[in-house]
């Protein structure tokens, strides 16, 4: 069972958890939601006791308590099958002790029926532990995240951050415990691996906490919601979509609620102006001035902000956008991409799918000029203004400097104004433009990216991954800015909203080829094919 119990956390004078309780109960699978900055990290962090509460309780019962962070920590000199058995560190250790008994029976050193009986107890007590079965649960899970076999024996510190972050998820899964607290395990993960993960949770006995800005993810996973805003929770019954009813329903009784207590309280003010000089209904006056002052007023939730902006191009290009010819890229031995070919034309919006690690976001760099490829060539037409977007922007902003510090740092040109003000269309208003990027959380510093890299003027945006991190209104509005976006668009995504709603052409990356999904082909809207004409 994981739980709060009159849970308060401030840090100065804000208040980011005050006065919480809830109990989360085995087989109850929870999503945890609010907005950016409204402390579900924290919650997490106090329930894994990573954090102290200024008040009241957090914690688990009943078990071990697994805790998926953001940050993977990871043993870098371990291969992943030897990370992975550290799930197991009871298990390694008999292990271990078998592998001297064994030598020492081989040696004849010792009581020979002393070390045979040992050796019975160790086999015994590491069958209790189901350890003959933990390589198999190893490579059930390492499958379903979407490791290769080859890639089994390589040392942790040779994975890139995604797929370190989805060696930290493999060692929780591996163990199942009966608690499980995961912070945005579907980032970096591509559809194939997100689906498995899905339907793995959706089996799981114990209690899980959920934080992800995947509402698909949520709909599938969960099935209760607790939903934390201004430092207080509330439960609701069923998954995302369940939630999202319930909540505008309750929005609604509110509202129709203090409009009648707003009537009322009318009603009784207008009586008292009325006869509040006449000593004949003085009792009365006074009686119903208490009676107003006692009135508990009714609040009514406000909807939630979103961030608000638009895309739009800085000129326009030639009708040939970028030609990539006979483009190839190996890393020593590792053949990544093999002869890959394609015009991109103005106005198309390509997106890239595939796997990860099957060289989607290596061929962005390569169109970028990132990386050079070991082969072949892209031609950008001379017009053409690219805006590059990588998936791990965020971390690249500095955590001494304030949010307003780093979109000036690319728009130098431009007043403070001007830069609070496009920092306000991403719901960063007053004295928060004056914040460090290193109290932030993980979904602010993903706007604070975007606002970044949407302040640089462009005609062509190439994009990496870029709904990852990003909490679901403000998602919402990228994709729908994208599918208005007037210029040209290439992009690696796993989103399907962006497959959905934005691509005019999608390429299958795998196997080191590059074809295009004709099935996928659309023309661009009747606005920009007009453009295109002319």
């Amino acid at each position: 069972m994981i739980f709060a119990e009159h849970l308060a956390r401030s840090f100065g004078s804000d208040h980011v958890i005050r006065d919480v309780s809830f109990a989360i109960g085995d087989g109850e699978r929870v999503g945890l939601v609010g907005p950016n900055g409204a402390g579900k990290s924290t919650l997490m962090r106090l329930i894994a006791h990573d954090d102290e509460a200024d008040e009241g309780a957090a914690g688990w019962r009943g078990g071990d308590l697994e805790f998926h962070r953001q940050d993977a920590d990871l043993d870098e000199t371990k291969t992943l099958v030897e990370e992975m058995w550290t799930a197991f560190p009871e298990a390694r250790a008999i292990e271990r002790e078998l592998e001297e008994v064994a030598a020492e029976i081989v040696q004849g050193d010792g009581d020979l029926d002393a070390l045979i009986e040992r050796q019975t107890s160790l086999f015994e007590r590491f069958e209790a532990l189901d350890g003959y079965r933990i390589d198999r649960r190893i490579g059930r899970v390492l499958d379903g995240l979407g490791f290769p076999v080859e890639d089994r024996g390589k040392l942790c510190g040779q994975f890139s951050g995604g797929w370190r972050m989805r060696v930290g998820l493999a060692k929780v899964l591996v163990h199942r415990p009966p608690n499980l607290l995961l912070d945005e395990p579907t980032n970096h993960l591509d559809v194939a691996s997100r689906d498995w993960l899905a339907l793995e949770l959706s089996d799981y006995k114990g209690a899980i906490l959920l934080v992800t800005h995947d509402s698909e993810f949520h709909d599938v996973v969960v099935n209760r919601i607790l939903e934390l805003r201004d430092g207080r929770v509330e439960s609701y019954t069923g998954n995302y979509s369940d939630y999202q009813r319930q909540k505008a329903e309750r929005i609604s009784q509110q509202t129709r609620a203090a409009a009648r207590q707003d009537r009322e309280i009318a009603k009784q003010t207008r009586f008292i102006e009325r006869f509040g000089a006449k000593a004949t209904k003085a009792t009365a006056v006074k009686s119903r001035e208490k009676a107003v002052a006692r009135i508990e007023r009714i609040e009514v939730q406000q909807a939630e902000r979103e961030v608000g902006f638009q895309l739009r191009a800085s000129g326009r290009t030639e009708l040939d956008v970028l030609r990539v010819a006979h483009v190839a890229q190996t890393f020593g031995e590792q053949i990544v991409l093999v002869d890959v070919s394609m015009l991109v034309e103005r106005g198309q919006k390509v997106v890239f799918l595939g796997p990860n690690g099957s060289g989607k976001s290596t061929l962005l760099k390569i169109i970028a000029g990132k990386q050079p490829p070991t082969e072949g060539a892209v031609e950008w037409s001379s017009r053409a203004r690219t805006g590059y977007y990588d998936q791990h922007q965020d971390e690249a902003l500095l955590a001494d400097r304030t949010m307003l510090d780093e979109v000036r740092s690319v728009a130098a040109d431009q007043p403070d104004s001007a830069l609070r003000g496009i920092l306000g269309r991403f719901l960063f208003r007053g004295d928060d433009v004056f914040k460090p990027i290193s109290v932030l959380s993980g979904g602010e510093r993903s706007r604070v990216a975007l606002a970044k890299f949407l302040i640089e003027p462009s005609n062509v945006l190439l994009l990496d991954e870029p709904t990852n991190h990003l909490d679901v209104g403000t998602r919402r509005r990228l994709v729908e800015a994208l599918e208005s976006y007037d210029g040209t668009i290439v992009c690696a995504s796993h989103d399907p909203a962006i497959l959905e709603r934005v691509a005019t052409r999608v390429y299958q990356i795998e196997g080191g080829e590059c074809r295009e999904l004709e099935e996928y082909r659309r023309e661009p809207d009747e606005k920009r094919k007009a453009s295109v004409a002319e």
